[in-house]
């Protein structure tokens, strides 16, 4: 049975390169922190690594601090606006979207239920940031302004610059959570006037545990985890110099390939859904219909519930995702595209196909041979 991995945004394939530059740092397993010569050739590997990734959002090399992921340097940023507040900042207020990743809507809500005060900007139909509403929630009453760059579920890419120009207007710190842009689209964090911003390795074919937080010269910042010097006192913990290694070439890797791989992913999108929509009737294409992440393709069936239409593609040896990854084993629909206006039927219905560096054209015919019987199948057993 042919299979065919449909689910980028939850994670990708680790390239054969990433691989092979972590399996070379084998020699290299001195603490590089450490004086002597072991410990000095992983501390170079290391800063090797820092500037590919420096490179690939155009930042400065000492911009740069490495994570375990998206999920912490999201939880720093909120950790230092948090400190701040409590250090007697006459600004007392965060502002989001109703859209964000778990990793900052989970943190909002511990924040709220220990008196911190959180508010939310809704988006419209396509899942776009209401501006004329964030423009009334500024004020100087405003601390950190947070948006993400790209949305994990549909794709939807955010006006980032025009965004953080809002905040700054007002005196407010600007954090994007860019897990889902990095390695996708262009990201220039001094031309966007980025004061943080969140990366993570396996969202573009890096190994996993790993990831970055560009925090901007001169912005405030204070250590989330705590202990040794590392990071120049900014993020304590032994160095993961092979993930390091491995995400550095990730992001080499990407720099590379962008241009060529945005169109020719967005090709195969555009296949994927212009055959979906014209087999299979009652479907709803959830997200911006262009201003999208190339790869991210989220589609609702009437009549057909998700999870259904998940286990029996996979039946199929074809994966998929009904949402974000984080929120598998839920049973409630997506709060991203409730908040954008979809009933609460198409929500339960629908599905994402998330495309990455290693799908084939075969693999999307693939798809559209399988799916229209799926739903058709789904739909005449339907109590719906």
């Amino acid at each position: 049975m042919k299979t065919v991995y449909l689910d980028n945004n939850a994670t990708t394939e680790v390239a054969k390169e990433v691989l092979e530059a972590m399996d070379g740092v084998g020699n290299a397993y001195g603490n590089a922190s450490s004086m002597h010569a072991f410990g000095r050739e992983s501390s170079r590997l290391i800063e090797q690594a820092r500037h590919q990734i420096a490179k690939l959002i155009g930042s400065d090399d000492d911009e740069i601090i490495f994570t375990s992921g998206g999920t912490e340097s999201d939880n720093t940023v909120f950790s230092i606006a948090r400190d701040l507040i409590d250090q007697g900042s006459e600004r007392k207020k965060i502002v989001t979207s109703s859209i964000e990743h778990p990793a900052i809507i989970e943190t909002c809500r511990y924040l709220v239920s220990r008196g911190y005060l959180i508010q939310y900007v809704p988006v419209d139909a396509t899942g776009k940031v209401k501006l004329d509403v964030l423009e009334k929630l500024l004020g100087d009453d405003v601390l950190l302004v947070s948006i993400m760059a790209a949305n994990n579920e549909t794709g939807t890419i955010q006006d980032i610059k025009n965004i953080s120009s809002m905040a700054h207007a007002c005196g407010a710190l600007f954090h994007t959570d860019a897990v889902q842009a990095v390695g996708k689209l262009q990201v220039d964090v001094h031309d966007m006037d980025i004061d943080y911003l969140s990366l993570s390795g396996h969202k573009f074919h890096g190994p996993k545990g790993i990831g970055a937080l560009y925090i901007r010269k001169g912005v405030p910042f204070e250590a989330f985890v705590k202990g040794g010097h590392q990071e120049q006192g900014r993020r304590a913990g032994t160095y993961n110099t092979a993930g390091i290694v491995g995400l550095g070439k990730a992001a080499e890797l990407a720099l590379a390939y962008m241009n060529d791989e945005h169109t020719r992913l967005w090709d195969l999108r555009e296949k994927l859904r212009k055959e979906i929509q014209s087999t299979i009737p009652e479907v709803t294409v959830n997200g911006h219909p262009y201003d999208c992440l190339p790869g991210t393709l989220n589609v609702s069936f009437a009549r057909a519930e998700g999870e259904s239409i998940l286990l029996m593609l996979d039946l199929n040896g074809i994966a998929v995702s009904t949402g974000s990854a984080c929120a598998t084993g839920s049973l409630e629909p997506s709060y991203v595209l409730l908040a954008s206006g979809l009933d609460i039927e198409l929500a339960h219905g629908s599905i994402r196909f998330s495309l990455g560096r290693f799908t084939t054209e075969a693999d999307i015919e693939y798809v559209l041979r399988t799916l229209p019987p799926i739903i058709k199948r789904l739909r005449e057993i339907s109590t719906l």
